[in-house]
């Protein structure tokens, strides 16, 4: 007996033949893999256009220039992805950076004059 085994077919419970909800639910499952398919087709056009850029073997490459330029467009793209913080934002950021250093400063501070003092007393000088 060669029955399909897919998700939803069960011929015990329904008979041979598939019903129009089994048709409706294969459907809606293939509409759920459609993101993973865009998915893997991005990947695989993202790989086709690093095998074009690559060289074969024999072949020149661009020379350094035109790595460079490639180098710098790579880097301005990049940086249009980037969400820069307000102003407001960055002095938060900043004042807190600053803050947290005084504070750890301080506790290192006083812990290195700690240890001083206790191993002046112990060796005396």
């Amino acid at each position: 007996m060669a029955d399909s085994k897919r998700r939803g077919d069960d011929p015990e419970a329904e008979g041979a033949g598939g019903s129009d909800a089994e048709l409706e639910e294969l459907l809606e499952e293939s509409e759920d893999e459609t993101p993973e398919r865009a998915e893997k087709a991005e990947r695989k056009s993202a790989v086709e256009s690093f095998e074009r850029r690559s060289t074969k073997p024999g072949e020149k490459g661009p020379g350094l220039f035109g790595r460079f330029t490639r180098f710098v467009r790579e880097v301005v793209a990049e940086l249009r992805k980037v969400i820069w913080p307000t102003r407001k934002e960055l002095l938060t950021y900043t004042s807190v950076v600053i803050v947290f250093v005084v504070i750890m400063l301080s506790i290192v501070g006083l812990l290195d004059l700690g240890f001083a003092k206790v191993l002046l007393a112990i060796f005396g000088a």
